[in-house]
């Protein structure tokens, strides 16, 4: 046996949370594929954008054919109103859906280890960061008008009821919300795998010329199937010796037959 701190062959501390973790995330990557398919290409986000300006709630959607017009610098558009961002939500969320299912065929094969759950439950916790940073993200393009926030998450949905959009802004605001609830699911996740990558005396324990795939690396089941195969390679009991053929086996019933034989009159006679 030898102590030595496995990165890629490594298990896991506990399986059922590592199985049962995937029904929240793919409770969370469905219904984010249809939000962030309705709103592509522009769902919601020229409407929207129009909206603020004529609330003097953000920038103005015509900034750039002012530029074009004047012939100025074309100005930066904001990413939040940007055709960007909602390629970039489409993208990451059919992303999702393939790692998962990608994830569920790892793991039944029994090669979905730690280290490569700590990597993939980082590179989603970073690109859903972003895709929170992008929905609730500032408009600072035009100093008159600045918005920390979309003014849909800060005012409500009630400057889109004039414009017929009350059921687009509550959905773009559910959107927001599944992406968060998602971003959790995913914390979630990188802590567990972080946990099962940690040093741990019992899973660093294990002999190296006995290691074998069925076992997943873990030690107990290591020590215990090296136990079984130990008793089955221990020769069998020897067989008790048979009785030789000329004795005859002696017995007290036998002894009380002898002694009644001797007392029979015919044998007398």
């Amino acid at each position: 046996m030898a102590f030595t701190y496995r990165i890629l062959r490594r298990p896991w501390r506990a399986k059922a949370p590592l199985y049962w973790g995937m029904v929240p995330e793919l409770a969370g990557i469905v219904p984010l594929l249809v939000l962030f398919g309705l709103q592509q290409p522009d769902g919601f986000r020229s409407l929207f954008w129009r909206i603020g300006f004529e609330n003097k709630q953000n920038s103005n959607p015509n900034m750039i054919l002012y530029a074009y017009a004047n012939y100025q610098p074309l100005p930066t558009v904001p990413f939040v109103w940007s055709k960007t961002l909602t390629n970039y939500n489409v993208a990451i969320s059919i992303l999702s859906l393939f790692i998962l299912l990608a994830k569920m065929i790892a793991t039944i094969m029994k090669v979905f280890y730690p280290i490569f759950g700590t990597i993939i439950s980082l590179v989603l916790v970073v690109l859903y960061t972003v895709s929170i940073y992008g929905q609730a993200g500032p408009d600072y393009a035009d100093p008159r008008y600045p918005s920390p926030t979309p003014w849909h998450l800060r005012i409500g949905c009630s400057l889109a009821e004039p414009y017929g959009a009350a059921k687009t802004c509550r959905m773009v605001q559910a959107t927001l919300g599944v992406t968060v609830y998602l971003l959790t699911v995913y914390l979630c996740q990188l802590g567990f795998a972080i946990w099962a990558m940690l040093p741990n005396k019992e899973l660093d324990m294990y002999d190296s010329d006995a290691e074998d795939d069925d076992d997943d690396g873990h030690p107990a089941k290591a020590k215990n199937k090296a136990a079984a195969s130990v008793v089955q390679l221990q020769p069998a009991p020897a067989p008790a010796p048979a009785p030789a053929a000329d004795k005859t086996p002696f017995t007290p019933r036998t002894q009380a037959f002898h002694a009644l034989e001797r007392k029979l009159p015919l044998r007398n006679s």
